[in-house]
């Protein structure tokens, strides 16, 4: 939105800037088309986002996304580096389509777990190549409901246990081409028979089912370090009867970080996904995330909601003393997660790595191997 005034916050104005800067380490944006439009570059000037997120409507060809990243990484300062993101899974869900990576059923299939660390190493080249630091992936998600409408053939299997070995080695494929994978979505979407973009789906299942079975990948990634873990706007009654996941205490805080142990970043699914927008105040969905110790809120599209985020996160510290301790320790991890990633700085391999015969071939090799 243009023209938009800074956020203001109740209290003293003494700390409205640092309470403005946690507000924007805490938001990932998205934006339409293949420059960065002026809404953005207003919004980036007051908010200074932790980073931002691509999609199809974004990408033309490899250069054109490497040159729009660097352009993106210099609108926010550069002592908090801009964390430019993707989904590229493979499949239906990859958002540069230069090598034909393959959907996780069939990686999964082939179950093969040093060719799923390969191809993950070389999918993630060609990200650096163009880039980014984030990928949305792997889909930790087991496949248990065939009338799952969004999951499906992006998980690795039915089977938890092939799920997580898989995810395990597709984070260390990613990492060791300097990428930051994402574990999504957590406590599991894989059995829903609603899709989360359009209804808020329920998983009605009891403890000990859920433990056997959602549970066993997102335990294998977190003791592998997955740096990201994505969380599921899917309501678990089995654990909190009233709110999904991204806005539950006992499923965040107590599920995640408590009892699996997990200290890394965690990040919200998009917010403008009609499982949350529409169905609860964006402030009560912020309020109710941050206190379940979520991080870093994704608002890939919309820049009304992304202002309407930020100034809603700045007042939640002027509000509350908790929140002011939540955004450090939120703001905290993600420093950790720019030194794990991003520092020191490393080269990006050469434009070329990206839609390369050896990735191509690699890529129809796991094809015939994993195609049933």
């Amino acid at each position: 939105m243009t023209g938009r005034r800074p956020a203001m916050a109740i209290g003293e104005q003494t700390s409205l800037a640092d309470r403005k800067r946690r507000a924007g380490q805490r938001m990932i944006v998205g934006f339409g088309g293949l420059d960065a439009p002026v809404e953005l570059r207003e919004f980036c000037a007051q908010a200074r986002p932790a980073g931002f997120i691509l999609f199809a409507r974004n990408v033309e060809e490899p250069a054109q996304v490497r040159e729009l990243n660097q352009q993106l990484r210099s609108l926010v300062p550069a002592q908090t580096p801009a964390l430019i993101s993707v989904d590229q899974e493979g499949g239906r869900v990859q958002r540069v389509k230069a090598t034909a990576w393959p959907r996780a059923r069939v990686v999964g299939n082939a179950d093969d777990v040093a060719r799923t660390q390969a191809l993950a190493r070389a999918m993630g080249d060609e990200l650096r190549a163009m880039g980014f630091h984030i990928d949305w992936a792997p889909v930790a998600d087991v496949d248990s409901n065939p009338a799952n409408p969004v999951i499906g053939d992006r998980a690795f299997s039915s089977d938890p246990d092939a799920v997580a070995r898989h995810s395990v080695a597709f984070l260390k494929g990613l990492e060791q081409a300097g990428i930051a994978g994402c574990a999504k979505h957590f406590p599991g979407h894989g059995d829903t028979s609603q899709d989360s973009h359009t209804d808020l789906p329920v998983v009605e299942r009891p403890p000990p089912d859920l433990d056997h079975c959602e549970l066993v990948p997102f335990r294998a990634v977190i003791a592998a370090g997955a740096p990201l873990v994505m969380t599921a706007h899917v309501r678990f009654p089995a654990w909190d009867v009233d709110l999904p996941a991204t806005m539950s205490q006992p499923i965040i805080q107590g599920l995640l970080r408590q009892r699996l142990g997990y200290t890394g970043v965690v990040v919200s699914d998009d917010l403008e996904m009609k499982a949350l927008r529409g169905r609860y105040p964006l402030d009560m969905q912020l309020d109710l995330a941050c206190r379940a110790t979520v991080d870093l809120f994704l608002c890939c599209a919309d820049p009304h909601l992304q202002w309407q985020a930020f100034e809603s996160l700045v007042r939640l510290q002027e509000a509350d003393k908790l929140h002011d301790d939540l955004a450090i320790d939120a703001v905290r991890r993600l420093h950790g997660l720019r030194r794990r990633f991003l520092s020191p700085p490393t080269p990006m391999p050469a434009l070329s790595t990206v839609g390369c015969i050896a990735h191509r071939d690699l890529a129809l090799d796991m094809e015939s191997r994993g195609r049933t």
